[in-house]
């Protein structure tokens, strides 16, 4: 959520924020609007309040204070009654702003690309050569079937649609992934959790996922509750309502989690495979920074979530996301895109985000850089360290052999016990 003071201080940075977004700005004439209102009701009820102290202390001090109130109740009545109509007034402004502000997008950082949509985005970096075959490669979905380690049948009559049955060596090719992110993390100095996978509403709110993205969300209405579309929401929110001590910082958290996410605005994309399911996997990496700190920490962020797919020596490329296609939460992002051999070209595989202040606003996570020191908002950062389920793809994509069979990348074959190829 944006920092209302804001809203006082530059309207014009939030206006501008959102028409480099594509999106309307005359919402922010309303806020100033209910913001004006808000002051002046505000102003008002003090005024009428001091007069109605005046009046009693006058009260107070009379030789007659029997006569003397008699005389002033038609007043103080009256002041009560404007009094309650101005606190209303101020009241009713007040929720509007809350409530249009939790439906406006973080402030767009400086360096972010313009543009209207993806085809804006911009390449930052690029690593590795897609690889030449003397074959037609196969698309994932006819690998991982042909060697018996995907079963797309069976999971559609156990759950329905974008689902998936991992077995055998797919089974295991993923545990290793798993295991191979969350070693990594730990050597990058991530403090490795284990969150619940399901959340209460509070929780969805305060990382900024209601009621922007709702409809993509499984809701588990008897109870309340939310599956986690990602493992940024319980990491993100560990700290909601607390004072963190400034010698904490930076804070860097990871965590293997299912995701579970409806895809409502995905109808008819990507629908063979595993490149949109409704439940995945991932290994998210989430820091707590000082403001200062926190440009630097995505670079960083980025560089852990690349080095994962430098050691799998799977080619991919940096994006810079532009102002039209960065999400909702994020002032500025990274995309990862790995190179899938059966669509000739680059696909998502991370999101690497600085939502800046913007979530800890919601959740309310503060620090002190000292004993003595106003608390102030942390910044919060966000990127997956991968997603499991477009690895496999990326690696049987990439290191599928003539015969049907994939080699095992170099990094992963300590996690599968020597193994070195995936065969039937």
């Amino acid at each position: 959520m944006l920092d209302r003071t804001l809203l006082r201080r530059d309207p014009e940075a939030i206006r501008r924020s959102l028409r480099r977004r594509g999106l309307d700005a005359s919402v922010v004439d309303d806020l100033v609007e209910f913001d004006r209102v808000a002051r002046e009701a505000q102003t008002r009820s003090d005024a009428l309040k001091a007069e109605k102290n005046a009046l009693s202390a006058s009260i107070a001090k009379a030789a007659d204070k029997k006569a003397t109130a008699a005389e002033l109740r038609p007043r103080l009545a009256e002041i009560d009654s404007e009094i309650a109509q101005v606190d209303a007034a101020g009241l009713a402004a007040n929720s509007e702003i809350d409530q249009r502000l939790q439906q406006i997008p973080n402030i767009l950082a400086d360096p972010v690309p313009e543009g209207k949509d993806e085809s804006s985005n911009v390449v930052v970096r690029t690593w590795g050569e897609p690889p030449s075959f003397d074959f037609q490669p196969k698309p994932h979905w006819e690998l991982g079937e042909a060697l018996g380690i995907l079963d797309f049948e069976r999971a559609r009559k156990l759950a329905g649609a974008r689902f998936s049955v991992l077995t055998g060596d797919g089974a295991r090719l993923s545990r290793a992934l798993i295991a191979f992110f969350l070693d990594r993390a730990d050597r990058a100095g991530y403090r490795e959790v284990v969150p619940p996978f399901i959340v209460n509403r509070e929780t969805m709110w305060s990382t900024g996922q209601l009621s922007k993205f709702s409809d993509d969300m499984f809701h588990l209405s008897d109870w309340d509750f939310f599956l986690i579309p990602t493992a940024e929401v319980p990491l993100t929110a560990l700290h909601r309502d607390e004072i963190l001590d400034g010698d904490m910082l930076p804070i860097q958290y990871t965590a293997y989690t299912p995701c579970f996410r409806k895809e409502a605005g995905a109808a008819g994309k990507d629908t063979r495979g595993l490149i949109r399911q409704h439940q995945f996997e991932k290994v998210e990496l989430v820091w707590l920074t000082p403001p200062e700190q926190s440009f630097d920490a995505l670079e960083r962020l980025t560089r852990d979530a690349e080095n994962l797919l430098v050691e799998l020596e799977l080619p991919f490329r940096t994006v810079a996301l532009c102002a039209g296609d960065t999400g909702f939460n994020a002032a500025m992002t990274y995309d990862l895109e790995v190179w899938l051999p059966s669509q000739g070209q680059y696909r998502e595989i991370s999101s690497c985000s600085n939502c800046t202040d913007f979530q800890a606003r919601r959740a309310n996570i503060r620090f002190r850089r000292d004993a003595k020191a106003k608390p102030e908002f942390v910044h919060t950062l966000n990127g997956s360290g991968l997603a499991v389920g477009r690895t496999l793809i990326a690696i049987l994509e990439n290191y599928q052999q003539a015969d049907g069979t994939v080699r095992v990348p170099n990094a992963l074959v300590p996690y599968l016990r020597g193994q070195i190829v995936i065969g039937r």
